[in-house]
């Protein structure tokens, strides 16, 4: 969800992924996938760039997921189900 202001100054959120286009007509308007107008305080330009900042964020939070005690506790239980075996488990073989 990005934060963003109607023109009334009302702030709100909307979720970016159901922007389907963003117009400067003169002001900004956001048409979603649902065919609803939202026209907003921002620039076409600032909505972009807090579109980008969040899929940043979502996407530094995945990453750091590495660093997650539940991870990390899955891939242990892995690595023992593999070892316990004597062998290494494999998938299906192509070719």
């Amino acid at each position: 969800m990005i934060h963003l202001t109607r023109l009334n100054s009302q702030a709100f959120a909307v979720n970016s992924d159901l922007i389907k286009f963003i117009e400067n007509a003169p002001d900004t308007v956001l048409t979603l996938t649902s065919g609803e107008k939202i026209i907003v305080r921002e620039s076409a330009e600032q909505v972009v760039e807090r579109i980008i900042a969040f899929r940043r964020a979502v996407l530094a939070g995945l990453l750091s997921v590495g660093n997650d005690p539940n991870f990390a506790a899955a891939a242990l239980t892995r690595r023992e189900v593999v070892s316990s075996n004597n062998s290494p488990v494999e998938g299906p073989h192509r070719g």
